[in-house]
């Protein structure tokens, strides 16, 4: 027996009813030899993990444009905090961890540089518009390995494209990652907001603080501990009634004092501007894309290539590119 079929039979035997078994995957879309020591969502893990995509999020916005100080999120930090969260939830449900931690890795890949202010700028400009998850499946479908893609299992693909968005995944772990998002970007995001001094503790709505508590981790307690009991009583994923409404009364209020707040967000305008003129930029020029860019322009049209080009953009290389087309270079003598 090897390692893989050594897990396999774990799982078999431990998961729940309802959890996904690697071994019952519905497989990918190009047939592959399986790998002796891993199974194919810990192969699907370690093939994310290892792209170009995934590193850049390091050096993407999370909610605050290019913060000064070392300890506000970026996108990577959120991603491994989403991960983290789904994880536990699994271990607790008996769901297949590996699976959750493969569609938390991957769930943001597409997401563009500086944040949701990227995002609104290409639904704008893209014909049929844009968004994150969406973006996020293409990458792993398409523009890694040169193109090729990661050939990922059906149920990590489900996962990443249905972790926001109107359409519900398919499998009880890809529902997981979803409410893992909410729980770690809602708690987290008044973390931030409290050290960049756009909110105090005393502006939070005293329901909501008796509820979720005053601090990250009884906030992210509060809700995990919830949606475990509730989803071990109904066999399904969700929070219990007063939590879901919690859940949405803590969401609306982070929109009206931190995501359209002036101050906190008075940079997100320019964003828009100028990754506008980025992409008119690009249109116009397609000669001036990366050579895997140019020839996807060929392909899926201009369009297609200057926004995956964008979206793949970290807000440091996005300010870098629109200096060198735009901003005057003083004169050197050559």
């Amino acid at each position: 027996m090897t390692v893989r079929e050594s897990v396999e039979r774990w799982e078999a035997e431990r998961l729940s009813a309802g959890a996904v078994r690697a071994a019952e995957s519905r497989g990918r879309a190009q047939p592959e030899e399986p790998c002796p020591l891993r199974t194919d969502f810990q192969r699907d893990t370690d093939r994310i993990v290892h792209t170009k995509a995934f590193r850049r999020l390091m050096h993407k916005t999370q909610v605050f444009l290019n913060p000064e100080g070392d300890h506000y999120r970026t996108r990577m930090t959120h991603t491994l905090e989403v991960t983290r969260v789904a994880r536990t939830m699994a271990r607790a449900l008996h769901l297949n961890e590996d699976l959750c931690e493969a569609i938390g890795l991957g769930h943001d890949l597409g997401h563009t540089p500086f944040g949701h202010a990227g995002e609104a700028a290409l639904t704008a400009l893209m014909p049929g518009g844009f968004t994150h998850y969406a973006q996020s499946l293409r990458v792993v479908d398409r523009l890694e390995r040169g193109g090729q893609g990661l050939n990922l299992t059906w149920e990590v693909r489900d996962g990443i494209v249905c972790h926001s968005g109107p359409v519900r995944a398919r499998t009880l772990e890809g529902r997981l990652v979803h409410k893992a998002d909410r729980i770690a970007y809602l708690s987290a995001d008044i973390d931030d907001a409290l050290r960049a001094g756009i909110l105090t503790l005393e502006d939070i709505p005293r329901p909501l603080r008796a509820r979720l508590g005053d601090t990250l981790s009884t906030r992210i307690n509060a809700f995990v501990s919830d949606l475990v009991a509730h989803s071990r009583a109904r066999e399904d994923i969700a929070l219990s009634p007063p939590m879901e409404e919690a859940m949405r009364a803590l969401r609306a209020f982070l929109f009206e004092r931190v995501y359209k707040n002036p101050v906190a967000k008075g940079e997100e305008t320019k964003a828009r501007d100028f990754l506008q003129k980025l992409f008119e930029y690009y249109v116009r020029r397609p000669d001036e894309l990366p050579p895997d860019m140019r020839a996807a322009a060929e392909i899926e049209g201009r369009e297609r290539a200057v926004c995956d080009y964008i979206a793949g953009m970290t807000d440091r290389f996005a300010v870098a590119r629109f200096e060198e087309i735009f901003v005057p270079k003083g004169w050197q003598r050559t």
